[in-house]
């Protein structure tokens, strides 16, 4: 399923386009918190996927 690919993209190719360390966000460098929200939102999207197969 295509949203099975969103977050593998967002923390293979978007890495290099969002590689900064301004601005800080939680005191963490902007590179840092992007791969944090993408690995806590990776289960959302799981759950998603789940809750549509079972739907088929």
């Amino acid at each position: 399923m295509v949203l099975a690919l969103i977050p593998a993209l967002m923390l293979s190719v978007a890495v290099p386009l969002v590689n900064r360390i301004e601005p800080r966000i939680f005191g963490l460098p902007f590179i840092l918190a992007w791969i944090v929200l993408w690995v806590l939102l990776t289960p959302a999207f799981m759950y998603c996927i789940y809750r549509l197969e079972g739907r088929s």
